[in-house]
């Protein structure tokens, strides 16, 4: 097995912290998506990295009235694995996943 890469702890600290602002920064767009005052669209066409491997699953347990039973029977029918971020969506999955959640 290979050793891992030998990182300096100044590189160490600057990769935690952009960890733990990528968290926060989904945290908040998930609980906005909560309170209505966002789209589920805007996290298909954000730019920003945070966002964009934030795990389908977890986008849709975010919405109003969705739990982790909803969201995964939704990524069933539609046929994204429970581990897809978004990202990683192709435009096939993209389309059904809005045909399912129209509405919303």
């Amino acid at each position: 097995m290979p050793n891992p890469p030998v990182i300096s702890n100044e590189a160490r600290r600057d990769a935690l912290l952009k960890a733990a602002n990528n968290r926060k920064r989904r945290a908040a767009f998930k609980r906005e998506l909560a309170e209505g005052k966002r789209n589920w669209r805007e996290a298909l066409d954000s730019k920003e990295e945070a966002i964009l491997r934030m795990r389908v699953k977890e986008l849709l347990e975010a919405l109003p009235g969705f739990g982790s039973i909803r969201a995964a029977a939704i990524l069933d029918r539609v046929g994204i694995s429970q581990t897809r971020r978004v990202q990683g969506l192709g435009s096939t999955q993209r389309q059904k996943l809005e045909i399912e959640l129209k509405g919303r």
